[in-house]
């Protein structure tokens, strides 16, 4: 199966939907946005990355920053932070203007350190899946690098991981084709989410729409 380009959805919404179903629904289908410290320093982590004119040789490796990807398989598209091309003529790809095969090795820019859930992973396992439909090579690793602490963590992009991904993104195509915001799940995340203020997960856990009318109606009755 692929999806048509208006019905691509955004890689970068993986780490939203990872972290909340819901925070991802009310960006990605509802359009609603609202900016705190953590988005704003991520804003700042990415503005270098997403240099689409910079590309930088060392020795052997290319280095590519703010490269756009897409995959009709998936329906996704986004962009890299950074992809290091190694020369690999064993198991490389070609690329224009440059002699001999290039192995991708994709990394993505995280504000803050490493986390346990695998929102990060994921994203950056979708970047790699893109990435390999697109120049015809497998991508067997890949890294985060975390700005707090100033390190790589190297991430091997599995099957489980690779599954995980599709399962993702096979839920979020049926939410955004039948337009449905997952409902409010209280977590420990919540009070440092952007989106807290127009979510409000306290109010919705302790009472729905519909238990509010019918605690109204109930009272006028009586």
């Amino acid at each position: 199966m692929e999806y048509d380009d208006d019905d691509f959805l955004m890689i970068s919404g993986i780490q939203h939907f990872s972290f909340c179903p819901r925070q991802w629904g009310l960006i990605h289908i509802d359009q609603v946005w609202n900016e705190n410290i953590k988005t704003m320093e991520g804003n700042i982590v990415h503005e270098n990355c997403h240099n689409q004119d910079f590309i930088e040789k060392r020795g052997n490796v290319l280095i590519s920053r703010g490269m756009r990807i897409t995959s009709k398989t998936l329906g996704v598209t986004g962009q890299c932070d950074v992809v290091e091309f190694h020369r690999d003529d064993n198991d490389g790809c070609h690329l224009y203007g440059h002699d001999g095969l290039w192995k991708p090795f994709p990394i993505e820019y995280k504000r803050g350190q490493s986390k346990q859930i695998d929102a990060d992973r994921l994203q950056l396992c979708c970047q790699a899946m893109c990435l390999s439909e697109m120049l015809s090579v497998p991508i067997e690793e890949g890294a985060l690098y975390y700005h707090e602490t100033h390190r790589r963590e190297r991430v091997l992009l599995t099957e489980n991981l690779r599954k995980e991904v599709k399962e993702m993104l096979d839920q979020m195509h049926h939410y955004l084709q039948t337009g449905y915001v997952p409902k409010v799940r209280p977590r420990k995340g919540c009070s440092s989410c952007s989106l807290k203020e127009l979510c409000l997960p306290v109010i919705c856990k302790k009472k729905s729409v519909d238990s509010y009318y019918n605690a109204v109606f109930e009272d006028d009755l009586l």
